[in-house]
């Protein structure tokens, strides 16, 4: 499946996405991040516009995964990359994760970042085989540590949360 930039006209999909993929939460005790609202679509256009926004297409050029990052203290984070269930389990989210890998080299990024839950399968052990480390606190740049009192706001500490990075 291609990987391309993100359209306008996806945004809404994306959404869709988002919530689809949200529902395995519920799975593991997390229905508050199930029922967590997507992105606004004023939000995901931010990403179009600053190039930084891409999707797994299928055969039908319909996106089944997306990847939104942002430019935090010299390096990429990963916003947000969330895959439709009917495609999960066949490397689509690894593959946008490389994209954008390739793209932060491009760009003179030294590394990728992410925050992600620690005790959710999918989450940092996956990021952890995709070539991500742990961060502890010391590490955390000034932009991680905005990022991750936002999330404290949003009330995402309520379970177990971690910083990763993967080297580029």
């Amino acid at each position: 499946m291609p990987i391309r930039a993100v359209r306008l006209s996806d945004l809404t999909v994306l959404q869709d996405i988002e919530r689809a993929a949200g529902e395995c939460f519920r799975d593991v005790g997390m229905p508050e991040i199930a029922d967590d609202d997507p992105l606004p679509i004023d939000e995901l256009a931010r990403y179009h516009d600053a190039g930084l926004a891409w999707v797994m297409a299928d055969e039908s050029d319909a996106p089944v995964a997306y990847l939104i990052a942002d430019r935090v203290d010299g390096g990429l984070h990963v916003e947000q990359v969330s895959v439709h269930p009917d495609s999960a389990r066949r490397g689509v989210g690894r593959a946008l994760l490389d994209h954008l890998a390739a793209h932060a080299v491009g760009e003179g990024a030294r590394a990728l970042t992410l925050t992600t839950f620690t005790e959710v399968p999918w989450n940092a052990p996956y990021y952890a085989r995709c070539g991500f480390r742990l961060l502890d606190d010391s590490a955390l740049t000034p932009g991680l540590r905005r990022i991750r009192e936002r999330e404290a706001a949003h009330g995402l500490n309520r379970w177990p949360r971690a910083c990763m990075s993967r080297v580029l």
